[in-house]
Parts: C-alpha cells; sequence; structure tokens
C-alpha cells in the first residue's frame, strides 16, 4: 500500500489516537487476534493504549469495475458502515461507535479500505438465539427484539441485511438486553416504512414458524393489528423470500460451472 494514497476519517472523539490507530491499520496484516474471516473481508481484534478493544474490518480489494464505481460513483461500503454507525446512534439505535475509517486509493480506482469502530463484547447474536431452544431468556429476547425493530421501523430506517447474524444482543445489568446493528453499509434512511415494506424486512430473520408466529402476535400488539392477519402476511413474504434468495443462489452457483469448470 506504499505506492497508494491513504485518507482517513478519525472520530472527534479518537482525534488524540490517530497516529496510533492509523499504526495499527498499517500493520493489520500482523494482527494475530480474527474474529471473523469471510470471503469478501475479515474482523479482526485490537486494544488501544487506553485499554479500549476496537474491531476493524477490512474489505476485500473490489473486482475491477468496482473499483472505478467506488472512486469516482458510489461511497465506499466501509465510509458507508462509518456514517450510517453514526447516524443510528444519532437516532437512538445501537451500533457499535464508529472510530475511523481509513481508504487507500489511485487517482482513479479503489483499492483496500478499513473501517474501525468499537468492540462490542455481545452474548449472542440473533442467529444464535434461533439455535438456542433451551435458553432461559429466549422468549423474553425474542419479544424485545422485536420492540427493536419497530422502533427501528417507527424512525424510518431500512436495515436492508436485516439478517440473522447482523444484530449484536447484549444483556444488561437489570435484566433487560440491548440489540446492536453491525454490517450496515446496506441501509436507507427516512424511508417510510408501511405495513407491507415492515412485513418484507421482518422475513429476512427466521422460516421457524412458530417463531414467526410468536413475532408476528408481538408486533401486531406494538401495531394495532390483527395477529393472524400479520402473521399470515409475514408468513407469505418469509416464503417469497426464501424462495428468491435460493433461486439467486442457484443462478450464482450455475454461472460459477460456467466459467470456472475444469
Amino acid at each position: 500500500m506504499k505506492h497508494l494514497r491513504v485518507s482517513a476519517i478519525i472520530h472527534p472523539q479518537y482525534q488524540n489516537l490517530k497516529e496510533e490507530i492509523t499504526k495499527i491499520i498499517n500493520a493489520y496484516d500482523e494482527i494475530n487476534t480474527c474474529i471473523y474471516n469471510g470471503s469478501r473481508n475479515s474482523i479482526k481484534l485490537a486494544t488501544l493504549s487506553n485499554g479500549q478493544k476496537i474491531a476493524i474490518k477490512s474489505f476485500k480489494i473490489p473486482n475491477i469495475i468496482n473499483r472505478y464505481v467506488y472512486k469516482l460513483i458510489r461511497k465506499p461500503k466501509g465510509l458507508r458502515s462509518y456514517e450510517h454507525s453514526e447516524r443510528l446512534n444519532e437516532l437512538g439505535i445501537n451500533s457499535p461507535q464508529a472510530i475511523a475509517y481509513f481508504e487507500y486509493t489511485t487517482n482513479l480506482t479503489l483499492r483496500n479500505s478499513f473501517y474501525v469502530s468499537e468492540y462490542v463484547d455481545a452474548e449472542l447474536t440473533y442467529r444464535d438465539l434461533l439455535l438456542q431452544s433451551e435458553n432461559p431468556n429466549r422468549e423474553k429476547i425474542l419479544k424485545e427484539f422485536i420492540d427493536f425493530t419497530y422502533q427501528l421501523h417507527e424512525k424510518k430506517v431500512k436495515f436492508l441485511d436485516h439478517s440473522p447474524g447482523n444484530t449484536l444482543i447484549k444483556q444488561n445489568e437489570d435484566g433487560t438486553f440491548s440489540f446492536y446493528l453491525v454490517d450496515v453499509n446496506r441501509m436507507k434512511f427516512n424511508k417510510e416504512m408501511n405495513f407491507t415494506k415492515r412485513m418484507k424486512n421482518l422475513s429476512h430473520l427466521t422460516t421457524n414458524i412458530d417463531d414467526i408466529e410468536k413475532m408476528a402476535s408481538h408486533y401486531a400488539h406494538l401495531i394495532g393489528k390483527n395477529s393472524f392477519d400479520v402473521f399470515l402476511r409475514l408468513w407469505l413474504e418469509t416464503i417469497k423470500f426464501q424462495f428468491r434468495f435460493y433461486k439467486k443462489k442457484d443462478l450464482k452457483n450455475k454461472i460459477k460451472k460456467m466459467y470456472y469448470h475444469e
């Protein structure tokens, strides 16, 4: 990255740690604590000199077309994550505090980019909860999660990646639970969320019909609708979403076979 132009946004609260954070980013490959390593990005954990743990998300170098798109036309994912996290917290919706954004570019293309946020040491994600049928707090968490999602919709936020792995769940000292949205680069604000849009947004979360019935019942109570009507709509949107998801996945697999068949 020596021959690339680097630019950075450091949150005002962390300006005094700018040099330290920059050194951590430059030594990203040497960090041993990796908490996620996927095909598109990775997340590593580091600790600042003040004792605070931070999560550093490294985005995969975009394909040849998106290198130009993210430099010239559209905001990169890391920058959107930084801005969206700030916007969410301003609205009173939990998301790990944005700390910094770094990008390495040429005159016309984006190459490496990094998003730095506080590390939230959560007990589980919503995906974990779905698998924990014996969790003694399961019903309570599910209800509070629907309260959280309802507030998201009421505040006109459309979280396009409202999927099971993108909500961290942390238990508070008083026994209640706090929810934190992560992977927030795909999000729209000031969007009127009518009933259909709300059900479509909820349909990404689970195919467990018992959970869907419980979610629908509580959401119906919050919006003043008949619980059976809400359940039918949510179940229908869930089926439609799953059909689109697997149809898209099947198409991707067919394309891969066409171009990468040995």
